[in-house]
């Protein structure tokens, strides 16, 4: 059962209302932390995915094609309409994270916190980097990288350290678990992952979770 991942999502779907509440005229910004999309656009994606799980719609989940279908279909709504969407939703959907595995739950968090960030990203309002959301999304990433085949890793973060994985660690990486996390989906350059505490030298290519991210060409500077 995973009732903190249902308490974590609501109080990150909290957030994100009183960020796009607070100026909704913001969400026309490009978003830096997912080139080609605007704010709008990811907000669309948060609110597609509950739409879409809670009515069964799974074919191709998380491909872009599912992704960009939500994006479509909210193209020009307003965004308290999608706001009241993603509430009707919600419940239903928070209800199913309550009932879940960890392995799904967490993931799911995982998405969700990342296009939180995202659009604070967008709207230049940094925050929540110590969020429950973000400790389970943590938690997601240390429980199932072992099983993708990537190398023993030991990070140290602000919660201590760990290693990820079996046998001897390949390297030492020393940064905040939000940073390890957006390095981990593409959301950082190589220069700035180098500039993590690394041992004993960087290899930043050993944070990418899955090979549908890539590293930044330059700095996003979040």
């Amino acid at each position: 059962m995973s009732e903190p991942h249902a308490a974590g999502y609501r109080a990150l779907r909290g957030r994100v209302r009183e960020l796009v509440e607070s100026d909704p005229a913001a969400l026309d910004r490009p978003s830096p932390a997912t080139p080609g999309w605007s704010a709008h656009d990811v907000l669309a994606h948060l609110v597609g995915v509950t739409d879409d799980v809670v009515h069964g719609r799974l074919d191709g989940i998380a491909t872009d094609p599912w992704t960009a279908a939500q994006v479509e279909i909210r193209r020009g709504v307003p965004a308290g309409e999608m706001l009241d969407e993603w509430d009707a939703h919600a419940e239903e959907f928070e209800s199913m994270l309550g009932a879940v595995p960890m392995e799904i739950a967490g993931q799911a968090l995982f998405d969700a916190a990342t296009h939180e960030h995202d659009i604070r990203c967008a709207l230049r309002c940094p925050g929540a980097r110590d969020s429950d959301a973000l400790a389970l999304a943590w938690e997601w990433v240390v429980a199932t990288r072992p099983t993708t085949g990537m190398p023993t890793m030991r990070f140290v973060t602000e919660v201590g350290e760990t290693v990820v994985g079996e046998g001897e660690p390949l390297a030492t990486v020393e940064a905040s678990r939000f940073e390890i996390l957006r390095a981990s989906t593409g959301r950082r350059s190589a220069s700035e992952i180098e500039a993590y505490g690394w041992d004993p030298s960087a290899m930043p290519e050993l944070l990418i979770v899955a090979g549908i991210f890539a590293m930044r060409p330059d700095p996003l500077d979040e």
